[in-house]
């Protein structure tokens, strides 16, 4: 029986009977016929027309998943307890606790060097020596989209986004036209730089923290960077078809040169060795990684306050040491200025999808999609799914079915779900943003005419991981 028609028959039941099944060395409930199922599936749905909302309600994404969250795991908790099963849920929720903390406190530890380097004046050094060198649009075009690629798997590609569309407003805010294709193009490399490294995407590290292990061996940090020719294909290809609609104009250079604070490169270097601390004690050790990003957070923390005792001895008699002093440098003014909307909108996610997972749900979409479907059209679907929700939830949700794929599939839903959502410019949090700031000139519809064409790089880079990494299928 399909899964719409389980749901259809189950609507004409009303008192659904509950199936006991073992599962984790606890008794679990089969709610997928139940009432909590579908009450969870509305609450879910419904959250996430606001979360997707949020752009004409400004009602943060954070706030109707949290709520959601709660109230699914509040309906599956009584349930279980009614039916006298009191320590299952609990078990299963603190699992999606860990699953979530470890993440959480990694992106934290990434977003604290990110704010650092933004506080040093990093990216805008970068973005004013752009604009002064006065390049024409179309070679700003190839660079911005290159330096978004080579930028955001070390950084995100979120922050990278903002930056390189930041020099194209300042080149050519005035020419629609190239700001369209230009933030379009942005996007696409933004996205596919993400896609081959580990710290590139939350997607790449979800993947990557799981600790996957296929016939192949592990999804280990290194099996990433295979992907790195279908992610240059994924962008290159639309790249090239949308260059000759730039206007080959001469923009007028000009701006003032920013010069990086004090410590910036070090504090560069330092996030460099925190990334390979974290690779360490994953690989080497066997530790979580993110035990290795809390321990490069202590780098900084101690140049931070390196830096602090340095601008207090440059500080002239009598005048008090303030955070706008070029020199100080206060870590927890960086840590409190991470995306804590968009950390909050993961553990929402996180236990709204683990819930529906826990529910029944999961496995009964694990079936449809990975054994009826196949692994490859399931997967070239998860991609197509993350142009219209986000990847986060797509993504954790395959994590949480676990099908038994090769390293081959296991990288090509990593390909997909990081590059898909380029296809629309609410695909991805990089086209969302971009949306916002140069409003008016990147838009939707904007976006949507260039869809066919990101869809064959789409396609371009799907065929390319076949074909050259075909021996880890």
């Amino acid at each position: 029986m399909t899964m719409l028609s389980r749901l259809a028959f189950s609507l004409l039941l009303t008192s659904p009977t509950l199936a006991l099944a073992s599962g984790s060395g606890e008794n679990t409930l089969n709610l997928t016929d139940h009432w909590v199922g579908f009450t969870a599936i509305a609450i879910f749905g419904i959250s996430y027309l606001l979360v997707m909302a949020e752009e004409f309600t400004h009602l943060r994404k954070s706030k109707p998943v949290i709520l959601a969250a709660g109230v699914i795991w509040a309906l599956i908790a009584v349930v279980y307890q009614q039916n006298g099963v009191d320590h299952a849920a609990e078990v299963a929720v603190r699992h999606n606790l860990l699953e979530y903390a470890e993440l959480m406190l990694f992106l934290l530890v990434a977003m604290t060097y990110i704010n650092a380097m933004d506080e040093r004046q990093v990216f805008e050094a970068l973005r004013s020596w752009l604009v002064k060198k006065g390049f024409s649009l179309r070679q700003l075009f190839w660079i911005t989209g290159l330096l978004s690629f080579l930028i955001s798997p070390v950084a995100d590609n979120l922050t990278t986004a903002l930056l390189m569309c930041a020099v194209v407003l300042a080149v050519g805010g005035s020419n629609t036209r190239f700001v369209l294709i230009a933030c379009i193009n942005i996007v696409i490399a933004a996205n596919a730089g993400g896609a081959f490294s580990p710290f590139g995407d939350i997607t790449t590290l979800m993947v990557w923290q799981k600790n996957i292990q296929t016939t192949m061996g592990p999804v280990d940090f290194w099996s990433f960077f295979a992907l790195f020719v279908p992610s240059l294909v994924n962008w290159l290809v639309p790249a090239v078809i949308m260059m000759f609609a730039v206007p080959n104009e001469q923009p007028a250079g000009g701006g003032e040169m920013v010069k990086m604070r004090l410590g910036a490169r070090r504090i560069i270097g330092l996030f460099l060795l925190t990334i390979a601390t974290a690779v360490s004690f994953h690989n080497f050790l066997h530790m979580p990684p993110v035990i290795g990003m809390l321990t490069g957070l202590a780098y900084l923390q101690f140049f931070g306050y390196y830096l602090k005792k340095r601008g207090a001895r440059n500080i002239n008699a009598g005048d008090p040491l303030h955070e706008e002093d070029p020199i100080a440098f206060d870590i927890f003014n960086k840590v409190a200025r991470a995306e804590w909307d968009t950390l909050l909108f993961f553990y929402g996610v996180v236990l709204c999808v683990g819930g529906l997972g826990f529910i029944g749900y999961l496995s009964l979409a694990s079936e449809l999609m990975y054994i009826d479907w196949g692994a490859t059209n399931a997967n070239i679907t998860v991609g197509l799914l993350s142009a219209i929700v986000d990847n986060i939830p797509v993504m954790f949700a395959v994590l949480t079915m676990m099908p038994d794929m090769s390293l081959g599939q296991w990288l090509l839903v990593t390909l997909t779900a990081g590059v898909g959502g380029s296809m629309l410019s609410i695909g991805s949090a990089a086209g969302v943003a971009l949306m916002g700031q140069a409003r008016g000139k990147y838009t939707f519809f904007g976006h949507l005419k260039w869809t066919p064409v990101i869809a064959l790089g789409y396609a371009a880079s799907i065929a390319t991981h076949m074909w050259i990494n075909a021996s880890m299928f």
